[in-house]
């Protein structure tokens, strides 16, 4: 059970379930770290803002490269009138950011390798980007599929492929973080499983476990890297999402 890459992923009721209207609820590893990771934000957002000193401390500092790094996401991408988006891709980033990390702590429990989670925010960014575009604009919003300047005997084909690519959009924004996060975490339990087995063979395999164990440590770092960058991509791909819900023409 100790090297099996998948057992990570398991879900787990930590308390007794309860039955309501015939489903059972109950309380989760994976709703534990959720709790955890905005818990995590809100600390780590109060501390750096408690003080406001001129001259910023380090975990000031953090808060304030924090904001300025999605406020600049949101003003580029969607320009002034879409910093009233600003709160929703905050949070959006905020948390598959502080989930992605946590997850890389050992025994913790990774909540956006799991794509009913990643699913769930995905369906909601692309509802919300329908909901907008139909409050602003109205049926006018619909001309997002209807590509200006494309010949009338393609338009159906045209919009066919628009349409679809549009309804695919929850799924490649869901199943890239999740993919990715998932795969990371095998092949690191993977490469760390490598190193237990063989270090239990004696000293030839100690001395064997020299190459996973150099491998794990880079890979733990690159997952890193990859845990901010799913972020990074969850979230400006929900301010060119909702760009196409506040200026729908092409």
């Amino acid at each position: 059970m100790a090297n099996d890459p998948i057992h990570q992923f398991q879900i787990q009721d930590l308390t007794a379930p309860v039955s309501i209207g015939g489903y059972e609820i109950s309380f989760t590893n994976s709703a534990l770290f959720m709790g955890v990771a905005v818990a995590t934000i809100t600390g780590i957002l109060i501390m750096a803002t408690a003080k406001g000193s001129l001259v910023p401390g380090r975990l000031q500092s953090v808060g304030e490269v924090w904001y300025e790094f999605v406020h600049n996401m949101v003003r580029q991408v969607l320009g002034h009138e879409g910093k009233k988006f600003f709160p929703l891709v905050f949070s959006l980033f905020s948390f598959v950011l502080v989930a992605n990390m946590l997850g890389m702590f050992p025994y913790f429990f990774t909540v956006t390798s799991h794509v009913v989670v990643t699913a769930a925010l995905a369906v909601f960014v692309v509802g919300l980007v329908v909901v907008v575009g139909i409050a602003k604009h109205g049926l006018g919003w619909f001309k997002l599929f209807v590509p200006h300047g494309v010949p009338l005997a393609i338009l159906p084909f045209i919009s066919l492929i628009e349409i679809i690519s549009f309804f695919s959009r929850p799924i490649s924004l869901g199943l890239r973080l999740f993919g990715n996060m998932l795969a990371g975490h095998i092949v690191l339990k993977v490469f760390a499983g490598f190193v237990v087995s063989l270090g239990a063979l004696g000293l030839g395999g100690i001395i064997g476990a020299a190459a996973p164990l150099a491998m794990a440590v880079a890979l733990t770092a690159l997952e890193f890297l990859v845990a901010f960058l799913q972020a990074f991509v969850f979230a400006i791909l929900t301010c060119v999402y909702l760009n196409d819900a506040l200026h729908p023409g092409h």
